[in-house]
């Protein structure tokens, strides 16, 4: 039977907000996730853009339904504790804090009106949805589950008289929850009649940048592309204090949106051609340390970018990675027995994985989306001292960046630019 997953996110770009503490074990799953599949799918050459957040939301309700051998390489693979209900804990935590900033931001705004003070606060939400072929036997303490952990509520659909009116009904719910930044997440065949279940994650944010970056500084400037040639981009210019650190080899840069819950971080090397050498020793303790930094005054040179790549299957890219039984790899060893019975001539598996992702970013803010499907198909078998001048940084070659959740680490998006144009 076939399991439709869409983890889907949308980021657009914004004193920090009370929030409360989130188990870093969701940060730790999301980032080491992310960097795996970075590894599989990302061609040094071109630019790269993931939504670890929202791959792992979805992949975690997914291993939730599993069992057995199933249950225990999907943890494996995922980078889960052994308890998965302290992982379920985890990421419906971290779901919660972030779905709370709109709210908390939304109220200091309205706090600060009486003074004469705006501040425009950002947009987030994140949600999950399950789409269940009407009257399929799916477990009740699985459903229960979702509904309450994952706030993620079921409505069902005939899926194998209907299949082609499925894929229009969820591809419209992606695209109004993205505003309709992803569409079309579903490919035509991506959900047949022997689709039995789909889930979907959705995220969606916009926020300003803490500092806007003033447009008249913006002016074009070289970047040095992998070929060794370099293009003329529009590069935004602005001198503040920021997040930052020169670790051996390369530079992290912090850029908080407002509130300074979520950060833009890049990791820019040293070498202009040393992007792979810096990926390749990727860790998600780097992009943990990158939560907190010191903030010297910086002149920051920043290019201007949009990623808008075609959509990506991630099926070969997690069965390199050891995911096998999830995908029924031998024939019959799936076992999602959590989620519906398990029975010898009807159980389910992973059949297809797919991710789609947009990102601009600009003067006054960043905007991205993702989403992600997951098919499963029909079986049968220091003092104080004198402020130092400012640091100049040019982000004017190849580099890594991520949108992080300063809080927990996590990383809602992933990605390297090789080409800003």
């Amino acid at each position: 039977m076939k399991f439709l997953l869409l983890p889907l996110a949308v980021f657009l770009a914004a004193t920090p907000s009370l929030a409360q503490p989130v188990d870093p074990v969701a940060a730790s799953a999301i980032n080491a996730l992310g960097i795996d599949l970075l590894h599989q799918t990302a061609s040094p050459n071109a630019n790269a853009l993931l939504s670890p957040y929202s791959i792992q939301m979805a992949l975690a309700m997914t291993c939730a339904g599993a069992d057995g051998q199933t249950r225990a390489e999907m943890g494996r693979v995922l980078h889960y504790p052994p308890d998965q209900a302290q992982a379920d804990r985890a990421f419906s935590g971290l779901q919660e804090n972030l779905n709370g900033l709109m709210q908390r931001q939304a109220a200091e705004a309205e706090s600060l009106k009486p003074s004469g003070v705006t501040l425009e606060p950002l947009t987030l939400t994140t949600v999950n949805r399950l789409y269940g072929q009407q009257s399929y036997e799916f477990r009740p303490a699985y459903l229960n589950l979702l509904k309450g952990t994952y706030q993620a509520p079921l409505e069902r659909w005939d899926f194998m008289h209907d299949a082609d009116g499925a894929i229009t009904h969820i591809n419209d719910w992606v695209a109004r929850q993205t505003h309709d930044r992803i569409q079309n997440i579903i490919p035509p065949g991506g959900v047949d009649n022997q689709t039995r279940l789909v889930l979907v994650n959705a995220i969606y944010l916009k926020a300003p940048w803490q500092t806007k970056f003033d447009k008249s500084a913006t002016q074009s400037l070289p970047f040095h592309l992998p070929d060794g040639s370099s293009a003329s981009v529009p590069t935004m210019y602005q001198e503040v204090s920021l997040g930052y650190a020169h670790p051996n080899g390369y530079q992290a840069v912090v850029l908080p949106y407002i509130g300074g819950d979520l950060q833009f971080v890049i990791l820019l090397p040293d070498d202009p051609h040393g992007l792979p050498a810096l990926e390749s020793r990727l860790t998600p303790q780097m992009l943990s340390d990158c939560a907190r930094l010191p903030n010297p005054d910086l002149k920051l040179f920043l290019p201007k970018f949009k990623l808008a790549p075609p959509t990506l299957s991630l099926s070969q890219a997690l069965q390199s990675l050891g995911l096998k039984q999830a995908f029924d790899i031998p024939v019959g060893s799936a076992n999602f027995d959590r989620m519906a019975p398990r029975r010898p001539n009807d159980y389910l598996y992973i059949s297809e994985v797919f991710h789609k992702t947009f990102l601009n970013l600009d003067e006054s803010e960043t905007e991205a989306a993702a989403a992600t499907v997951v098919s499963m198909d029909f079986g049968a078998a220091a003092p104080m001292t004198p402020p130092p001048p400012p640091i100049e940084v040019h982000v004017d070659h190849p580099f890594l960046f991520a949108i992080q959740h300063q809080a927990s680490g996590a990383c809602l998006f992933l990605g390297h630019v090789t080409d800003p144009r």
